[in-house]
């Protein structure tokens, strides 16, 4: 069995769903593995990893939106809001959704669906650097 493991920093331009499915795959080609699974993991608790439809992103725009309104801004329950409006409801959408996504690889090939992608999902409205930590974990 052998593993690789490396960290990318993904730069965010405010909420929204951020692509990185490129660099797991070139992160899957440096670790020389060919059958096994790669975890991904934010080291955050104000945004999440999601697989995702990446063809369409009417897809995402609808889901953004579902989110919103499970978790909207501005709730007079919230105490959590030392950093204003989006604090709080960016953890519950990170609660309800995943921090890690584990995805098996085959022949050196993510097996993603067609239509899948790995997105981090931003639930921040201010730019944030976020850290996704990626271990391989397999055969050569």
């Amino acid at each position: 069995m052998g593993v690789y493991s490396t960290t990318l920093q993904i730069r965010t331009s405010g909420r929204g769903m951020h692509e990185f499915t490129s660099d797991v795959v070139a992160g899957l080609r440096t670790s020389g593995l060919r059958e096994g699974t790669v975890t991904t993991f934010c080291r955050h608790t104000s945004c999440s990893l999601v697989i995702m439809e990446n063809a369409d992103p009417s897809a995402r725009a609808d889901l953004e939106r579902f989110m919103e309104r499970l978790a909207p801004e501005g709730d007079p329950q919230y105490t959590h809001t030392l950093e204003g409006p989006d604090d709080m409801p960016s953890h519950i959408r990170m609660a309800l959704t995943r921090t890690s996504e584990v995805i098996p690889f085959v022949d050196g090939r993510l097996c993603l669906g067609t239509w899948q992608g790995l997105f981090l999902w931003e639930h921040r409205a201010r730019p944030h650097n976020r850290s996704i930590v990626l271990s391989y974990i397999g055969q050569s």
